[in-house]
Parts: structure tokens; C-alpha cells; sequence
């Protein structure tokens, strides 16, 4: 059996037993206000303590986390053992089966956007459906990274559903599709959701099904602009496309939505796209020809995760840019960092 240096075991379980406090602590405070929201998807825990970096998120009965790159070299053995103890940790102050927590590594790949997991998951897995509200969604925190509904918008899923009413809605990267879901709760007209995997293309319209809509899947030309003014469409629809090349291809046609959401990965490299995305080198492009599919009284949302991005209104003429980033600070994001949010729409002429 390995032997383990003592000061360093030491300071291992100091460590643990840090994390379990806190997050005793934590979820003391929010599981209140989380039976109150009527969710039981929360934010638990972000690089709270600095020997700790991880990032815990609490999905029904079980735990997503990450831990954030160390800006020094670890051995793996070490890391990995460390990890087990945290995770036991976590276990414990939430109380529930170590079988349900899993942890990753979120490091980005030389000249991929994908993430690794970190340790051998064996043959656990967790897929459930949890809730915000009256809406259901589905969440695997097995299999990847991000689970297939982020917390940190949950307050901007709500503000879409209120602006949702009667408006033709196109969501574009729609990943699982929990904006299209909540545009359809707030009773939009029509719904066009654009994603390249037909993974989370699946998923959305599971997530659809779940909540008591029906979203299908319409073919559209390869290559061409998406026809969604034919007779016969259903209201939800869920296509399969590269959406740089979408927007490229739309201009000079006579689509328009009312309300476009815009919520694009901040680096993407897939094998499906014609180019690579970089939101800080492309997010100006993406949002002018946005514009250009918006009806004259419609509203963009952009919501952009890239750490310290800032708009300048000045970029813009002749539209009127809000920062909605207060509005979409909840309680279990309070003093952490969020998505930057802003939404634009046209002045009136006159």
C-alpha cells in the first residue's frame, strides 16, 4: 500500500474538513431560498477558498463540479487522491452517496474547446430531471462537463420567458435548448432553435417533451437559407446548423425574428463548422448580422462567458445597448463572476 507523507496527508484532510464546513454552511443558507425559487439547481460552491479551487453545483440529489487549472505542476496520483478525499467531503456535508458526486478537470486542450474528465468516473453515471419552477429539464452529470442546464442564467431564462409572449423567438447555439423551453412557457408564436450537434438537438426536443411541448426537426437545403415561412411548420422547430455560416447565408434574405438569443461558446473549433469561433475576436460580426434578422421593434440578447468581456456602446450606433448583468445576478451567485448579459434593440426613427 502506497505511503503517503504525513504533513502532506495532513493538510489533505484540514483541507476536507474546510470544504465541508463551507459547504454545510452554504447550503444551510440556500436550500431555503431554493425550496422558495422552487429549484433545486444551485450554484454551491466557486473557488471559496483558495487552496480548494473547484466549482460545485447542486443538481437534485447529486453534485457537478470542476477543478479550475493550478498555476503550478501536480502530480497526477496526488491529484487524483486529493480528489477523492474532497469528494468524500462533499459527500458528506450534503449527504448524500459519494456515488453521486462527480468531479472533473475544466483545462482547455491545446487548440480544442473540449474538456477532459480528470479521473476514472469507473462506471458511475447520473442522469435525472430537475427543476426551476414548473419547468423540467433533463441532466447528465456523468458524461460531460457542462450538464445540460447552467445555473448562472437561470435568472436570464426568466426574463426571456417574460419577453416571450406572441414573439417569433430564434435561438441560436441552442445547446439543450433551456431558453427555447422557457420562450415556449412564456407562450412565443414560434420558436427556431439552431444547434450543430444532433446530440444536444436530441436533448432539446427531450427537454421539449418534458415540459408538455413538441419540437421537431425540419430539414432545411445544405448550404442555403432556412426556409421557416413554409405552410405546414410546426411552432417549435430544431435544426441542425452551423450558425456562423447561417448568419453569413441569411443576409439579403427576408427572415427577421422578434426576439434572437445569442449565447455562443466563447471558443469553438468543430469539426461540423466551415471556421473557428473566437468571441472576442468575432463578436462584433456575429452581433451586427443578428441585427440585420431583427424585426424593427425585436430584441437581441447576447450573453457572452469569456472572463472580463465588456461591451462599448460606442461599437454600436444607432441601437440601444443595456447591460442586464444586475438583473441576472441570483441569490446563489452573489459576489461571484456571471456571463456578461446585454440585450440590443433599434432607437425609433422619428
Amino acid at each position: 500500500m502506497e505511503q503517503r507523507e504525513p504533513l502532506k496527508e495532513t493538510k489533505i484532510l484540514a483541507q476536507a474538513i474546510m470544504l465541508q464546513n463551507r459547504l454545510q454552511k452554504r447550503y444551510r443558507h440556500l436550500k431555503k431560498w431554493a425550496k422558495q425559487r422552487g429549484t433545486d439547481v444551485f450554484r454551491l460552491y466557486d473557488r471559496d477558498i483558495p487552496e480548494i479551487p473547484l466549482v460545485l453545483d447542486r443538481y437534485g440529489n447529486g453534485v457537478s463540479g470542476a477543478l479550475y487549472q493550478r498555476p503550478y505542476e501536480k502530480d497526477e496520483a496526488e491529484e487524483e487522491h486529493w480528489l477523492t478525499v474532497m469528494t468524500r467531503s462533499i459527500a458528506t456535508a450534503l449527504e448524500i452517496p459519494v456515488a453521486h458526486v462527480f468531479l472533473k478537470e475544466r483545462k482547455r486542450q491545446r487548440g480544442k474547446a473540449q474538456y477532459q474528465p480528470l479521473c476514472n468516473q469507473g462506471n458511475r453515471y447520473l442522469i435525472q430531471d430537475v427543476h426551476e419552477g414548473d419547468l423540467c429539464f433533463r441532466v447528465n452529470l456523468s458524461d460531460y462537463l457542462d450538464t445540460g442546464l447552467f445555473p448562472d442564467r437561470r435568472k436570464m431564462r426568466y426574463l426571456l420567458r417574460e419577453a416571450a409572449a406572441g414573439k417569433r423567438v430564434l435561438n441560436l447555439f441552442c445547446y439543450t435548448g433551456a431558453f427555447s423551453v422557457y420562450a415556449a412557457a412564456g407562450g412565443a408564436a414560434e420558436i427556431d432553435s439552431l444547434d450543430l450537434s444532433n446530440t444536444y438537438l436530441d436533448w432539446a426536443a427531450l427537454n421539449f417533451r418534458l415540459n408538455r411541448f413538441e419540437a421537431r426537426r425540419i430539414e432545411t437545403p445544405k448550404g442555403g437559407p432556412i426556409d421557416v415561412d413554409r405552410p405546414g411548420l410546426p411552432r417549435y422547430r430544431l435544426i441542425r446548423r452551423d450558425v456562423l455560416s447561417f448568419l453569413a447565408q441569411s443576409l439579403g434574405t427576408r427572415l427577421s425574428w422578434d426576439l434572437i438569443i445569442l449565447d455562443p461558446p466563447s471558443f469553438s473549433n468543430s469539426k461540423g463548422m466551415q471556421t473557428t469561433l473566437d468571441i472576442r475576436r468575432d463578436y462584433q460580426k456575429l452581433i451586427r448580422q443578428c441585427l440585420n434578422l431583427l424585426s424593427p421593434r425585436g430584441t437581441l440578447w447576447f450573453s457572452v462567458n469569456a472572463k472580463g468581456f465588456r461591451l462599448n456602446p460606442e461599437d454600436f450606433p444607432g441601437i440601444i445597448l443595456q447591460d442586464r448583468y444586475p438583473e441576472i445576478i441570483d441569490e446563489d451567485f452573489r459576489g461571484k463572476r456571471i456571463p456578461a448579459c446585454y440585450t440590443f434593440s433599434f432607437k425609433e426613427s422619428g
